[in-house]
């Protein structure tokens, strides 16, 4: 260790944490605590980080993640666990290249000019600062990675995983290239899956059409919500069953605008409450009239370009961008008489996930994923049970969407990913797919081409469990830390990557990726409301990091939050967190203070040890008793909360107060050797929560350990078990009733507004525990400000009228209200009070029971002004009750 431990008076006055945490990260990596060494006598604890994106810096999400992940890894770590925290980024394909587009425009230039090969260098540029930047955020955070294993999606590792999966699965014939309606998103200018796509309730029109009968006069009226995609319509459609329509079923319509003859024909699919009950047919353009299209052998119409502008196939409306093209035809429909009404109409309308653009929906030929038989067996590996998602509800949202599952769009028009690894001959018109990049096809010729798409991202995010340990390779780290432990992650991405995860893992490996998924909330603004930058309620984690300490930060995220729940966070907890760090601070100066001045101690044997010394041990031991029972339950917020108010409360509150006390008798036995004892004990209880404070303090405190071979450092330290033998409920009865006793007279001189500088007098009376308490009667006397402190043999049996009486579980106090206050003077304040009291209420009684004002008055100030009679009522009620104490 570089430096040595400090005295108590050599510490600062106050905790400082942006001197302590910088020096302790750098020397936990130095020592290489973080990299696991394989023991295959001891089974590993493994957690994957989830890959954050390259695209932004660290925002709270991250924050909550690091802490819920470091706090498991850490609690493993000390328990002697050959513990791999694995870290790693996400290229974050359309985000990434969105990203660095509009970098481009801001300098004149689009991706197109710079060249694909430019682009992808430019990309790549800017992700390796990102890289840098997101690894220095979590060491900010105390993150216990192994940065040795550090991965990053596009290392060539991974790379290769991705193309021998792509082959893999080609080769069994669950990846194909076909035509399907998918998700087009004309700004990001690809192809999106469904779980990329968030849909929005719009208020839109319904208009509907009259479609002009070929050959006969009349009219078929149908209803649609987007007019320009009539120019696609290849025919209409009714319900078989429908009577209104049957005589039309067979015959042929002109299409609008565009004069097209398109056939009626007659399908199921058509809902004959919709509309008019007749519909145009788009099959280019509508995942129901795709299908549609199939049954009856319709072409295919795709009427526009790829920045959806309409091309060629729209007739006179080519070039328009598609809501201007709306607008036109709407018009000339409107001029041609064909339009019949225009109706509001409220519809969830798909936009995209990353650039909130209007989605259209668009034929294309694309590469899929059949996951049909690919999801069978990740659902068998949740209702098996091998897999267990926390909370439980997760699973059957999980179940739902994998047993509903649609094939997956893999294949995405960008140029920042991993490529598609297939290549097609120029001269032959062959395919190859290949993990090997080929130089020639099968034919000879060398002029092939690789095709220009690019991956889902979730595609290769859906390795990371497997990839990130060396697979396809064969290596040590896959064969010993595969399956790992627990996928901790958010909530809202189970769809997009846990069960993607969980497919690919079992098809590749043949067995579960992880056991355990632990699945988080979302951390809203103190309101609860979502956080934005829009709303101004964003609140930046290394900003508050600089303000409040990361240990602050880590207490705060953590504060409050349960598995699958979202979490408010507000200042105030940020507060907590701060002053918590700086009262141990103070705590352990205390202790060493008392180090200092008593020199060198011997223990004493536990059924020798003063009350209160057996009762902070059997605190202490219960204390660690429910936090590892917490800890193996995933309840991480509750077992801070636990350490916090053992801490807070028993340790700093009580016993530190309670050992002041008794240090003043010179033949009393020394608390020092349990008051240091106890706090380092709990210092490595509380470490994984917040390790640098912790580290800190232990670092000063392990000299005055009565032990050999202590550990360099806190986090490679054991983690406290309990101990039953500690276990003391005579010790815990007699001091909780010593608490209940100061509490409540501290309670009454609040109440009565007691100047601090005025002693209260206080009769016990103890009918059970009177020997055990009354060794404590100046521990009563000076935290409960209270003299003289009697102690009744009998209970009164008559009470005076002028004495407060307090019934507890184990006692009665009572306390001389003479003593609290000059009777004559307080009897005088609250007669006052009473008098100006009745008055207002009276005031507002005839108020209320004038009818002109009830009549003419805001209905909310009628109902503000009862509000304010109620509480006076409640307060003269309460004034007149202590006036008849007195």
């Amino acid at each position: 260790m570089t430096e040595q431990p400090k005295t108590q008076s050599e510490m600062p006055k106050a905790y400082e944490p942006a001197k302590v945490e910088e020096k302790w990260y750098k020397f936990w990596l130095e020592k290489g605590y973080f990299t696991p060494k394989i023991d295959p006598a001891k089974k590993p604890f493994v957690i994957i980080m989830p890959p954050p994106n390259i695209t932004g810096e660290l925002h709270l999400g991250h924050a909550l993640t690091a802490t819920l992940e470091d706090i498991m890894v850490r609690w493993h770590r000390m328990q002697g666990d050959p513990t791999l925290w694995l870290p790693g980024v996400d290229h974050a394909s359309i985000a990434a290249q969105v990203v660095v587009e509009r970098q481009l425009v801001k300098e004149g230039l689009t991706r197109q000019k710079l060249g694909r090969e430019k682009f992808e260098q430019r990309v790549r540029q800017w992700a390796d600062s990102m890289r840098a930047t997101i690894r220095l955020q979590h060491q900010r955070l105390g993150a216990s990675c192994d940065w040795t294993r550090e991965r990053y999606t596009l290392d060539e590792g991974p790379s290769r995983a991705v193309r021998t999966v792509f082959v893999h699965l080609y080769d069994k014939g669950l990846i194909y290239r076909g035509e399907r309606i998918i998700n087009w998103c004309p700004r990001c200018g690809t192809a999106l899956s469904d779980l990329e796509v968030i849909h929005q309730d719009v208020q839109g029109s319904l208009w509907y059409v009259n479609y002009p009968i070929a050959g006969e006069d009349g009219f078929i009226t149908v209803a649609t919500t987007r007019p320009e995609t009539i120019l696609g319509d290849t025919a209409v459609a009714v319900n078989p069953n429908d009577e209104r329509f049957k005589s039309l079923v067979g015959k042929q319509v002109i299409l609008p605008a565009v004069k097209r003859v398109i056939p009626i024909i007659a399908d199921e699919a058509i809902d004959i409450a919709f509309g008019t009950g007749a519909v145009k047919v788009t099959p280019a353009h509508d995942p129901v009239d795709f299908d549609i299209a199939q049954r009856h052998k319709l072409p295919f119409i795709n009427i526009l370009n790829s920045d959806a502008t309409m091309n060629d196939n729209a007739g006179p409306y080519a070039g328009m961008e598609r809501f201007a093209c709306r607008k036109a035809i709407v018009a000339d429909l409107e001029k041609e008489g064909l339009l019949v009404k225009i109706e509001p109409y409220s519809h969830a309308i798909a936009h995209c996930q990353r650039c909130n653009t209007i989605v259209e929906p668009l034929a294309s030929k694309q590469w899929f994923v059949k996951m049909a038989s690919l999801a069978q067996p990740a659902i068998d590996a949740v209702t098996s049970g091998r897999i267990t998602i926390i909370p439980e509800r997760f699973s059957k949202v999980y179940l739902n969407w994998m047993e509903n599952i649609r094939d997956w769009c893999i294949s995405r028009q960008l140029w920042w990913g991993h490529r598609i690894p297939v290549w097609y001959c120029r001269d032959c018109n062959e395919m190859i797919v290949s993990v090997q990049t080929p130089t020639n096809c099968k034919c000879g010729s060398k002029n092939i081409e690789q095709d220009p798409d690019v991956l889902d991202t979730w595609f290769s995010s859906g390795l990371w469990p497997h990839s990130t340990l060396g697979w396809p390779d064969k290596t040590e780290d896959l064969k010993y830390f595969y399956p790992t432990t627990v996928m901790e992650t958010g909530y809202d991405i189970i769809f997009f990557w846990v069960a993607r995860m969980i497919t690919m893992g079992l098809e590749d490996m043949g067995e579960i990726p992880f056991r355990y998924v632990y699945l988080h909330g979302l951390i809203r603004d103190e309101k609860g409301e979502k956080m934005s930058k829009t709303k101004g309620n964003v609140l930046n984690p290394l900003e508050l990091m600089d303000k409040y300490g990361t240990d602050a930060l880590r207490f705060a995220v953590l504060s409050g939050t349960s598995p699958g729940n979202d979490s408010k966070l507000s200042l105030n907890k940020l507060e907590d967190g701060q002053n918590f760090a700086n009262k141990l601070y103070n705590a352990t100066k205390f202790v060493l203070r008392c180090i200092e001045t008593a020199g060198p101690q011997t223990s004493s044997s536990v059924k020798d040890l003063p009350v209160e010394d057996r009762w902070i041990l059997s605190r202490l031991h219960r204390n660690i008793a429910a936090v590892n029972d917490m800890m193996v339950n995933f309840q991480f917020a509750e077992a801070e909360r636990a350490i916090y108010d053992f801490l807070w409360g028993d340790y700093c509150d009580w016993y530190i107060e309670l050992s002041k006390i008794r240090s003043r008798s010179p033949d009393a036995v020394s608390p020092v050797p349990v008051l240091v004892s106890v706090l380092e004990t709990a210092l490595r209880l509380l470490h994984p929560f917040m390790p640098f404070v912790t580290e800190e303090l232990w670092q000063n405190l392990k000299n005055s350990l009565p032990v050999d071979n202590k550990p360099e450092s806190i986090m490679i330290a054991a983690y406290p078990i309990a101990d039953k033998t500690y276990f003391d409920s005579e010790a815990e009865r007699i001091i909780s009733s010593l608490i209940d006793i100061i509490h409540s007279i501290r309670n009454a001189r609040a109440e009565h507004k007691v100047e601090m500088n005025r002693w209260v007098e206080s009769h016990i009376f103890l009918p059970n525990l009177s020997q055990a308490v009354r060794p404590y009667q100046e521990a009563i006397q000076v935290l409960g400000r209270t003299k003289p402190v009697v102690f009744l043999n009998n209970r009164p049996e008559r009470k005076d009228d002028n004495t407060l009486v307090i019934v507890l579980q184990e006692s009665e106090i009572f306390i001389p209200m003479s003593s609290m206050v000059d009777l004559a003077a307080e009897r005088q304040r609250l007669e006052k009070e009473v008098a100006s009291g009745e008055a207002e209420a009276t005031r507002l009684e005839i108020r209320l029971g004038d009818t002109a004002f009830l009549s003419k008055a805001p209905a909310q100030v009628v109902e503000k002004e009862r509000r304010k009679l109620a509480n006076i009522q409640d307060r003269l009620a309460r004034l007149k009750e202590q006036l008849i104490k007195l």
